[in-house]
């Protein structure tokens, strides 16, 4: 194999294959990324069993032929070379090494055999569509940071992306949650989508997705099955298995009966929020919310450390609450809304309240509250 390939292009490719591969692990080949060089185009293949990508891009392909790599090393180099650097690739295949050339740079890499390398079986997809980038990142982007870090519970460790009733019809859903704070995020649902069966993509997967998906302008295959789920743009495919478990039924925690309504600047209510939980104690960051007419008042009183106030100017014309909150949450709900108004629902000091962006139900988040 031979190849000459721009550093930028390299380095896009070889970037997405070495975050894919697990640091730590026990089998050797799967630290590398498998090159494959024909005709005008080359692939860069990397899995850690559950996902794989797979990076295409243009080439000047002298001499055909695959091999595998270290794909940390790889990146590591690339990524030192200078910009706008042409980088040769020579492996002969006879000595076991791959050889990596950029102007006055010379590396010489240890290769295993591409026989040895797991390809992830294709599976048959019962449903296939595309959706717009920007669709797809709004649907992961504003649900990901709910999801669960608790490995028992393994079935909260990822999105549940499935086909729901919302208000306007059919929508194509993403849920996640950790039993503490739950964000719901609807699309309208592509017509190929309707029989779509609802799958778990764990969280490394959602984290590799969010790097296909910066142009407004590309628009996603998706597929899924009830085993993987495959996003591919013209260049690159990543494939994933899902975690094989039930979600629970979300539903039941997303109040209906919330009738206590307040409006507030986001902004303004993330940094005072922000400000206050500066001197709550790590452990539990508890902000307690006071509201009465058109005013809300933020407090911490934390022994140790001290205690903090702020009065912020709201809409709101109920009756006196008193709610404590972890005020992580209340900054990670509060930073995903992209209008100037965010509106809280409450009940009671002891019932989850609801939060959505202005009179927009696409985007709903609830949030438990906490004793204080």
């Amino acid at each position: 194999m031979k190849i000459s390939i721009e550093r930028g292009t390299l380095l896009k490719a070889v970037g997405q294959a070495q975050s894919v591969v697990e640091r730590r692990n026990t089998i050797p080949i799967l630290a590398n990324v498998l090159i494959e060089a024909e005709g005008d185009t080359v692939s860069f293949r990397a899995t850690d069993l559950d996902i794989e990508v797979v990076d295409k891009c243009a080439a000047m392909v002298e001499r055909a032929g695959a091999t595998t790599v270290s794909a940390v090393t790889l990146h590591e180099i690339v990524r030192k070379l200078p910009d706008g650097a042409m980088v040769q690739l020579t492996d002969d295949g006879a000595n076991g090494r791959l050889t990596v050339e950029a102007g006055r740079s010379n590396f010489s890499l240890a290769t295993l055999p591409k026989e040895d390398f797991p390809v992830m079986a294709s599976a048959e997809y019962e449903s296939n569509f595309a959706v717009p980038a920007p669709v797809l990142r709004r649907l992961f982007d504003k649900s990901k940071f709910a999801i669960s870090t608790e490995e028992t519970r393994y079935y909260l460790n990822g999105v549940y992306m499935h086909v729901a009733d919302s208000e306007n019809g059919k929508a194509l859903r993403c849920v996640a949650t950790d039993g503490h704070r739950l964000a719901r995020i609807d699309a309208e649902l592509p017509p190929e989508a309707s029989d779509m069966p609802g799958v778990i993509v764990p969280r490394k997967t959602v984290g590799e997705l969010r790097k296909l998906l910066d142009d407004d302008d590309m628009t996603i295959a998706v597929s899924v099955s009830e085993a993987k789920i495959r996003f591919a743009t013209p260049e690159i495919t990543l494939t994933s298995k899902v975690i094989d478990g039930t979600f629970p039924d979300y539903t039941r925690v997303i109040p209906v009966g919330n009738t206590r309504k307040l409006e507030v600047d986001a902004s303004d209510f993330a940094k005072a929020v922000d400000r206050v939980a500066t001197v709550s104690s790590e452990r539990s960051r508890a902000v307690k919310l006071t509201l009465d007419e058109d005013k809300l008042t933020l407090s911490v009183n934390a022994p140790d450390s001290g205690a903090a106030e702020e009065e912020l100017a709201v809409a709101y014309n109920d009756e006196r609450l008193e709610i404590g909150f972890n005020a992580k949450y209340l900054l990670e709900i509060a930073s995903q809304v992209d209008r100037e108004n965010a509106v809280f629902l409450f009940n009671s000091s002891g019932d989850p309240t609801l939060m959505r962006e202005g009179n927009d139900t696409s985007a709903v988040y609830v949030v438990m509250p906490m004793r204080v």
